[in-house]
């Protein structure tokens, strides 16, 4: 197939195009080399870029440009939808920047494939466990329950974990799978929930091949360590390797599930290439809540840099307590069994950042921005 990746020069962009070229198609990149992601002058630094530059077709522009867009598609026979701009944090205070990205660059997508002649007979958008909101509970009765998001009254006193609304008992955390409820907490979260609707519902209004995949938290070598609005095991590596503290929010037993980024590329790869014309939702993850402080502590025992863990009671307004996915649906489906362990990935991923240039931290910068909109507390 001729295959369009938006955002192909990304973390998950890239692998993605390398493994497709693999197996014999073509591809197509659409990407804005965000200096957020890619650094300056990305088109002879970038190390993302750099790997897909000569083995694809390379469109610089961005995902709100409808020449863009038209330029791009021209020849596809399908697209995958990741460009999008990320960050749960940032996105509750640039909010007209993800809405015009992530929800327009969207729907220009959209109204192409709807108002223009093309070849495109299958979308893959990249969606979000961040739709969910906090994830799926059981209450000691044995019902499910989906808590809103945790007030700032609540986490001002530290109460960080989400209890039965009626009997004030704890709750127990399960696996969030596609039918959970869907109530977003950040802005991000809406927009990425916006994407995956119209996408799902323009598609089956096609006859168009829709899928929705709703990633966990993705790792691995190659992720940004420049960027401090996403990905946790980022953000504490550059701290590390500066030397500096690192402070977590909460009680640290704040929760998350990992999933290694060549796991994202083989689960992207099985939805593109699935049979049928039906529009299908799924939740790509590991299958396993990480402690926050779990994080932490294998990421300075890896590089063996004993930097000072501080637990400090702060918190993000807009931030879930856990959410991890059950994998059922993309097993049944797609034949989806993640293969790498979380101690496989970290050991992987701490190789890869030794053999980089130590990067500027620019953590405490975008803490103080949070201050500053009244969306960090501590």
């Amino acid at each position: 197939m001729n295959v369009l990746i938006t955002g192909g020069a990304g973390f998950i962009g890239s692998n993605l195009a390398l493994h497709l070229i693999s197996l014999g198609h073509s591809i197509t990149v659409l990407d804005n080399l965000s200096p957020q992601i890619h650094g300056d002058n990305a088109k002879d630094k970038s190390e993302l870029f750099l790997t897909i530059r000569d083995k694809v077709r390379f469109i610089e522009g961005s995902v709100t440009d409808e020449q863009a867009w038209i330029q791009a598609m021209d020849g596809q026979h399908a697209i995958v939808h990741l460009a999008a701009e990320t960050g749960t944090g940032q996105s509750m205070y640039e909010i007209k920047k993800y809405v015009d990205v992530n929800i327009g660059g969207t729907a220009l997508m959209l109204d192409l494939l709807t108002n223009t002649k093309h070849s495109v007979s299958r979308v893959v958008v990249a969606s979000s466990r961040s739709i969910y909101g906090e994830g799926k509970y059981r209450t000691a009765d044995g019902s499910f329950v989906y808590p809103g998001a945790r007030t700032n009254d609540a986490l001002s006193k530290g109460i960080f974990e989400h209890v039965d609304s009626t009997t004030g008992e704890p709750l127990t955390l399960v696996a969030t799978d596609e039918d959970a409820k869907l109530h977003p907490s950040s802005v991000y979260g809406i927009t990425k929930l916006n994407q995956e609707q119209m996408v799902l519902t323009v598609c089956s209004s096609l006859g168009i091949a829709g899928t929705a995949l709703r990633y966990q938290n993705v790792y691995g070598p190659g992720q940004s360590l420049s960027n401090p609005y996403t990905g946790i095991l980022s953000i504490f590596s550059t701290r590390i390797k500066n030397g500096n503290p690192i402070s977590i929010f909460e009680d640290g037993l704040e929760s998350r599930d990992f999933v290694f980024i060549s796991d994202v590329v083989k689960a992207t790869t099985l939805a593109l290439l699935r049979d049928g014309t039906s529009t299908e939702v799924y939740g790509i993850g590991s299958g396993i809540a990480t402690t926050v402080k779990e994080v932490a502590d294998r990421l300075i025992a890896a590089y063996g840099t004993p930097v000072p863990v501080t637990t400090t009671g702060a918190y993000r307004l807009g931030d879930i307590r856990h959410n991890f996915a059950d994998l059922e649906k993309a097993r049944s489906q797609l034949g989806f069994v993640p293969e790498v362990s979380f101690e496989q990935g970290i050991s992987e991923f701490t190789k890869w950042v030794n053999k980089q240039e130590v990067q500027v931290d620019k953590y405490e910068a975008s803490i103080e921005e949070m201050k500053a909109k009244g969306l960090f507390k501590g």
